[in-house]
């Protein structure tokens, strides 16, 4: 079955949803917990495909996990860990995230050893995991290449060894963190990450007894301790979500409340939103997005790591901007390839250019490798139904936007992938008065309305 949805675009979205968890926090504060055999408490967790895939990982890893999906109350207790025995079950986990390197630091401190297989994830630039291996074997670890992934040893335990980035990785700064965090000695950690998603993960391994400094100039420094333990801690609201909701609002011309969204992690969001026409109030339970009516405004636009304008609000964005008026461009710093999506906008009816050259603002690394890596959109241009695949996480959202913005109706394969990262996405919509039937079609091509 291929999860399928008709949309009848056209109208505007209109009412209230909710937001809970930040997908890229809790998936590693549920990796975070396999540091001690005692148990963590995680509140505020979405139900959305990549904590499943957590879950059903550590659980072959012998941890015990509970969710309860209603409350978003996951109970995670370690125990004595293990290797897993179904390593073909593993590896079709994997083919889904890239969360499993993660996993290598945590099980090196208990076990000594950690099995990776081989990663997926959405194709939306390099993220290459020679860093995360370079960093365990600085730190002692030794790796021994298999047929179905990399099996890692550290019979003497891990050292902590100097660690510099030569970009703010989110994924190699949380790496470095699980593997210096119980390492013999302090880790300084140079040119790091600090998304506020890093930063509560921080705050998750402080609670459970860590020592982690964050300096202003983006050194991180970590003093291994011999022991730590369970933590209880409530998700910081998904930034990412919130933005797509919102984008969608600008999009349709519709009026959306976002429960649970907060200010402070979307400042530079809510800066470029008022920029581009859009308007927003905030209040102490979330914020309402909506098209205030009139012309929106075309911009120039660059991506970031933190504080920047985030990667990850850029597609969704982008599709708004199919509908402001004059020449729109974005520059996207921090992955190669995220604007293959904008294909099918075009199929749609916007006028989309890409280019290989850092346009609208600074050189960037992707400058002088032939990635188009800039775009150009011209607006306004109605958007015009047509059937679309999704090609990853925020693209696909990315695609129902527009596919809710445009006249006619649309068909949108693939939309499962959506559920890695928006939870009830489908009841969300509905809530907003989308009109909007998932279907399932059939590997013979046969239709199946109202299919689960």
């Amino acid at each position: 079955m291929v999860g399928t949805l008709r949309v009848m675009g056209g109208k505007p979205l209109g009412g209230e949803i909710s937001v809970r968890g930040a997908k890229n926090f809790v998936s590693k504060a549920m990796v975070a917990s396999l540091l001690t055999p005692e148990t963590s408490v995680l509140r505020n967790v979405p139900l959305i495909r990549d904590v499943d895939i957590v879950s059903e990982l550590m659980k072959m890893h012998g941890a015990s996990v509970d969710y309860d999906q209603e409350a978003g109350v996951l109970t995670m207790t370690p125990g004595q860990l293990h290797l897993p025995d179904d390593v073909v079950g593993m590896d079709m986990l994997a083919g889904s995230s890239r969360i499993p390197i993660l996993f290598a630091g945590p099980l090196l401190h208990s076990l000594g050893e950690a099995f990776i297989p081989d990663l997926g994830g959405c194709h939306i630039g390099g993220r290459p995991v020679d860093f995360h291996v370079n960093v365990l074997e600085d730190f002692g670890a030794r790796r021994i290449q298999e047929d179905s992934g990399m099996h890692l040893v550290a019979e003497h335990g891990l050292r902590a060894k100097p660690v510099h980035l030569p970009y703010p990785s989110v994924g190699a700064t949380e790496q470095t963190l699980f593997t210096a965090v119980m390492a013999e000695g302090i880790t300084e950690l140079t040119n790091a990450a600090v998304e506020p998603e890093i930063m509560d993960l921080i705050a998750v391994l402080q609670k459970m007894g860590a020592i982690i400094s964050v300096d202003t100039d983006r050194t991180i420094r970590i003093e291994g301790v011999s022991q730590l333990h369970g933590y209880t801690h409530t998700a910081l609201p998904d930034r990412i979500e919130v933005g797509s909701w919102a984008s969608a609002a600008l999009a349709t011309h519709g009026d959306i409340y976002v429960r649970g969204a907060e200010q402070k992690d979307m400042m530079s969001f809510l800066n470029v939103y008022r920029k581009v026409g859009g308007a927003f109030q905030v209040d102490d339970d979330g914020i309402r997005f909506w098209h205030p009516g009139g012309a929106l405004h075309s911009i120039s636009l660059e991506t970031d790591v933190h504080p920047g304008f985030m990667t990850d609000w850029q597609q969704p964005l982008v599709v708004a901007l199919t509908q402001a008026d004059g020449m729109s461009i974005v520059h996207e710093t921090v992955y190669e390839n995220r604007f293959g999506f904008t294909k099918s906008l075009v199929d749609m009816g916007a006028h989309i250019q890409l280019y290989r050259e850092c346009l609208g603002g600074s050189p960037c690394r992707f400058g002088r490798r032939n990635f188009y890596h800039s775009c150009v959109i011209q607006g306004a241009t109605p958007l015009q139904a047509a059937d679309v695949v999704v090609p990853d996480l925020r693209g696909g959202f990315s695609y129902l936007i527009a596919a809710l913005a445009a006249q006619g109706t649309s068909m949108v394969y693939g939309v499962d992938l959506i559920n890695r990262g928006y939870e009830h996405f489908m009841q969300k919509l509905e809530n907003l008065g989308a009109r909007v039937e998932k279907i399932d079609v059939e590997a013979n091509g046969d239709i199946v309305v109202g299919s689960d």
